[in-house]
């Protein structure tokens, strides 16, 4: 009977050292080049705790001082390859469907690289020189722009990189640039997206109900009386990100109510990729195609299930002496004038 135990013991403390050494000490050992392979990527507990303890020692809406070795906040993931899987998923959750990658005439979703750069963020959002909490992080607006089709991505092996910009102080707190971007295989940029990341003060709330009045007025107001409608429904879960969130880059798949949040709201990446493709199938691939700029900003959270109305026109705009025709789109609570994404699409 000693001899059992004692082998139970032993058994379990080599286990305990194994789990402590892949998912801890390798992880721990990795971040410290910013430079990873996509074979080897920090895992997903060590980031856990490093956001756990992130967002439980640091307040939102304050900006913290440069560390005094502050280094540049940028990750780069080489040997990135498309797997066929990993892109069905994306377009059966975010309204393009499960076969959309065998349909000929059509390229990657222009979201997707987003999607592959979801543990590169983490990574990022947890740096000890990342001067925010990755708590509460919220997607205030995104530019999105592509130099070549994404399917430039299926060549070969390519390059995700994710880096911050800048930070700014606002009335509402502190705004940070990010940049996601993915380079082909011969080393030309393929696409990229600067999001904008609020950081609010919890003691800001004058004024905003006002404002969003306003905006969403002006938004009416703009509105063409050709304007293509479509009513989509809001699934309880996207499938694009865990369904708790403090931020848009949530770590676990656990209940919102285990962290208090009695709401669960859509991920931003998910709305705009609902939009994107609701345009492609009524508006053709053209529209989209590369290159082209995408500039996106994001209201107020959209709750699930629920229903939205997705609208969208053209827009001639005279440029010097050539005309362009942008696309202009507004996704909106259905029935409501309560907006949740507002977003142009122009040739580059």
């Amino acid at each position: 009977m000693g001899n059992t135990q004692s082998y139970i013991v032993a058994s379990l403390s080599v286990c305990s050292v194994c789990l402590v050494y892949v998912y801890i000490y390798s992880s721990h050992q990795l971040l410290k080049t910013n430079v990873v392979t996509s074979d080897r990527l920090p895992s997903s507990g060590y980031l856990f705790i490093k956001y756990l303890t992130k967002a439980l020692t640091r307040r939102t809406g304050y900006l913290y001082p440069a560390a005094k070795t502050q280094r540049e906040v940028v990750y780069t993931v080489l040997n990135c390859r498309l797997e066929t899987p990993v892109l069905r998923r994306f377009c059966s959750a975010a309204g393009y469907g499960w076969d959309y990658p065998d349909s000929e005439y059509r390229d990657i979703p222009l979201c997707f690289p987003e999607f592959l750069c979801h543990r590169p963020m983490l990574m990022l959002l947890t740096d000890y020189n990342f001067r925010l909490s990755p708590a509460g992080l919220i997607r205030v607006s995104q530019s999105l722009k592509t130099y070549h089709p994404v399917d430039e991505l299926k060549r070969g092996a390519f390059m995700l990189q994710v880096r911050v910009l800048v930070y700014r102080q606002v009335h509402a707190g502190v705004e940070v640039d990010i940049c996601l971007s993915a380079t082909s295989p011969s080393g030309s940029p393929v696409w990229e997206s600067i999001l904008t990341l609020l950081s609010k003060n919890k003691v800001h709330k004058a004024s905003r109900c006002l404002a969003k009045k306003e905006t969403e007025s002006q938004i009416d107001a703009s509105v063409p009386e050709n304007v293509k409608q479509v009513d989509f429904k809001v699934p309880w879960s996207t499938s694009l990100q865990c369904v708790w969130c403090f931020s848009d880059y949530p770590l676990l798949c656990l209940p919102t109510w285990l962290f208090g949040y009695r709401l669960q709201t859509a991920p931003s990446v998910w709305m705009l990729s609902v939009c994107l493709a609701e345009i492609e199938k009524h508006r053709g691939v053209g529209v989209i195609t590369a290159p082209i700029n995408i500039t996106a900003q994001f209201k107020k959270p959209l709750l699930v299930p629920g229903k939205v109305t997705i609208k969208f026109w053209e827009m001639i705009t005279n440029e010097g002496q050539s005309t362009a025709r942008d696309v202009n789109f507004h996704m909106q609570q259905h029935g409501s004038s309560t907006s949740h994404v507002v977003g142009v699409i122009s040739k580059s």
